[in-house]
């Protein structure tokens, strides 16, 4: 899992359960409770909104990955593999050659 989607997660679901970053509770224009309160209602909400992200995010990724293999590949043949592909894709040899 990338760095920056579990950190947005972790602050979705942790602004719900503390309820910190509410409009208006600064002002007490009402009345903001997290999950530590007994709300269990917002956590939901922010929960079923984390949840929906990533399955949209991975339906995307997954349909243009499908997409990629059937018009490119996304493999390379395994002569290629063990060629590597510095000489197999870029025709030179990676690190100068020193390593072998």
């Amino acid at each position: 899992m990338p760095i920056d989607s579990g950190d947005t997660t972790w602050i979705l679901i942790s602004s719900a359960m503390v309820m910190l970053m509410t409009p208006g509770v600064a002002l007490n224009l009402r009345r903001a409770d997290g999950l530590l309160t007994g709300n269990m209602l917002q956590f939901g909400k922010q929960f079923i909104g984390v949840a929906a992200v990533w399955v949209f995010a991975f339906g995307g990724t997954w349909v243009l990955a499908k997409l990629v293999d059937v018009t490119v590949g996304l493999r390379v043949s395994g002569l290629e593999e063990t060629v590597g592909l510095d000489i197999s894709q870029h025709g030179e040899r990676a690190y100068g050659g020193v390593l072998r």
